[in-house]
This record gives C-alpha cells, sequence and structure tokens, in this order.
C-alpha cells in the first residue's frame, strides 16, 4: 500500500471511529428519575405550595396598605438579599452562559418575578385570600396543557386525576355547585395563574448546564430591574407606605419563605418531576389556603369544602402515582 493510500485509510478508520462516538453520544438515553428522585421532587413541590399558600393570607393583609407594585418590588429587594449570599458565586461563574441563554432566562423573569406577583396582589386589593389560592388551581390544568402540546404523554390516570381535582376546585369555588362566576380580583388571580404555569413551562425547558441557584438569582434580578420603572411611578403617584410591623412582618415572609425558599423548592421539584407532575401537587394549594383560613381566621369548612378537599386530594394522589 502506498503511503497516501495508507494515510487515507487511516482518515477513513478515524472518521468513522468519531462518527461512532459522535451517533453513541447523541443515542445515549436521558437520565431516568429514580423513586427516590420522584419522591423528592413531590415533597419539594409540596413544601412550596405550603408556602405559597400561607402568602396569600400575607398578601391579602398587605393590600390594604402598600400598593401592589411596591410591595411586589420589595418583596423580591427581600428575596435577593436573601438568595445572594449562596447564589452569587455560582451566578458569577455561569455569566458567559446567562448571556448565552439570555431570552430564556428573561422570558421565565417575566412570567415568573414581574407579572405573576404583581397580578397576586393586584388581585388581593378586590377577592379574599381563599379565592386567591382556589382560582389558583386552575395553573396545573395549564401546566399539563403546555406538557400536552410539547409532545409529552399524560396518561389516562393523570387526566382524570386532573379532571377529578379540577372538579373539586369548581365545587369549592361554586359553594358546591360547579359553576364559576369571577369578578375583578377573580380575574386577575386566573391571569396570574397562566403566568405561574407559562413560567412552569420554561423551567422545564432551562438549560441543563444552567445551575439552579445561578438560574433562580439571575431571574430574582432581571425580574426586579423590570418592576423598578413601575416601582418609581407607583411611588411618585401613590406616595410610599407605612414601615410598621404590620408591613415588614408580611413582606419579610413573602420574600424569604414564599420568594426565595418557595421558588428554589419549585424550581427544584419541576426539574426532578417535570412541570405536569409538580403542577398536580399544587392543586393541595386550596385545601392548604382553606385550613390555614380555618386555623387562623375561624373560618369553618363544612361539608362541602369538606367534600371538595377529598376530590382534590383524591386526583392529586391518582395523578402523581408513579
Amino acid at each position: 500500500m502506498s503511503p497516501v493510500a495508507a494515510e487515507n485509510a487511516r482518515t477513513e478508520t478515524a472518521t468513522t471511529e468519531s462518527t461512532a462516538a459522535e451517533s453513541t453520544a447523541t443515542a445515549r438515553p436521558a437520565p431516568v428519575i429514580t423513586s427516590r428522585g420522584a419522591g423528592l421532587g413531590v415533597l419539594l413541590a409540596l413544601l412550596a405550595t405550603v408556602v405559597w399558600s400561607g402568602s396569600f393570607v400575607a398578601t391579602r393583609d398587605l393590600a390594604d396598605s402598600v400598593p401592589p407594585v411596591q410591595a411586589v418590588f420589595w418583596r423580591w429587594i427581600i428575596a435577593l438579599l436573601a438568595v445572594a449570599p449562596f447564589a452569587a458565586r455560582p451566578l458569577w461563574r455561569q455569566r458567559a452562559l446567562i448571556r448565552r441563554h439570555l431570552g430564556h432566562v428573561t422570558l421565565a423573569s417575566l412570567f415568573g418575578v414581574t407579572l405573576y406577583n404583581t397580578l397576586v396582589h393586584q388581585a388581593g386589593l378586590t377577592t379574599s385570600a381563599g379565592n386567591m389560592g382556589m382560582i389558583m388551581a386552575a395553573s396545573p390544568v395549564i401546566m399539563a396543557g403546555y406538557a400536552r402540546l410539547g409532545g409529552e404523554r399524560l396518561g389516562v390516570r393523570r387526566v382524570l386525576g386532573t379532571l377529578i381535582a379540577v372538579l373539586g376546585v369548581l365545587l369549592l369555588v361554586g359553594e358546591g355547585s360547579p359553576t364559576l362566576a369571577p369578578g375583578a380580583g377573580d380575574l386577575w388571580m386566573f391571569a396570574a395563574a397562566l403566568s405561574f404555569a407559562t413560567y412552569s413551562a420554561l423551567l422545564k425547558r432551562r438549560p441543563a448546564e444552567l445551575d439552579g441557584l445561578a438560574f433562580l438569582l439571575a431571574t430574582f434580578v432581571l425580574g426586579t430591574l423590570m418592576l423598578a420603572p413601575a416601582y418609581a411611578v407607583s411611588l411618585a403617584v401613590q406616595g410610599g407606605f407605612p414601615v410598621t410591623a404590620g408591613t415588614v412582618g408580611p413582606l419579610l415572609y413573602v420574600g424569604v419563605c414564599s420568594s426565595a425558599v418557595a421558588f428554589f423548592c419549585w424550581n427544584r421539584a419541576v426539574s426532578l418531576i417535570g412541570a405536569a407532575r409538580a403542577g398536580v401537587v399544587y392543586y393541595l394549594q386550596p385545601v392548604c389556603v382553606a385550613l390555614l383560613a380555618a386555623l387562623l381566621l375561624g373560618e369553618r369548612l363544612g361539608a362541602v369544602g369538606v367534600g371538595c378537599m377529598v376530590l382534590i386530594l383524591g386526583g392529586v394522589a391518582m395523578s402523581s402515582a408513579r
């Protein structure tokens, strides 16, 4: 064999081996979620749901003394201060990656930070905390719709469980009748539910190489920056709010617990079990809100409320079971 022919043969062999290696890497199956990982994901989604349930009570308390945009702005300032000590270093290390995926991170910031909480606080002006929690249970339906549009098969059991949970929510909102006649505040909450579901769908498509804490802090920073102009307008038109225990306490809760802790838990849960299954756990929110209202405000659930909770819990168990 001539030197040229030998060189050509070596080149063809190297090319074949490189192609085979690339094919193997491309065909490598995605990591399988273990039972332990799925269980942790459900627990984290449940923790976020419980914490967010308490935030509706705090949000309703703030509505009478703090303008919505100002409440949301300071909520995220507090969240930034709480998360920065843990996430600043990962964010700096992945700053080039953040710039590369800036469009995706900005959209997640817009729907999850800027819009969602502003809509929730706006709704708190004209509707009750109970209604806010119950209407937010519409989010998992939208999440499941996004998952189906993305090609995910929901399965008969998950669809049936979702329908049962939806029926429980409708009966709870309609006080025993499966009807819904929303007021202005309720419509704001439906918009918040759509925004949160969109944020959760974006989480599902977060670049795998992007660190969770870095992503979290980046969305907090961008979302707060997008809120800044609206905050300045609100401050000029409506003035500030009184700094008292009645305003600082709820702001600390929604800033540290409902924003920093709950968002971290929710983001991690979505990465482990997906937005659709995490969304099913979110159906427990009206149950949690109703229980908190009974414990803190002395509201009685009644037979209809208990029956609706049974439907919601049953639907969640059916839909989230592996």
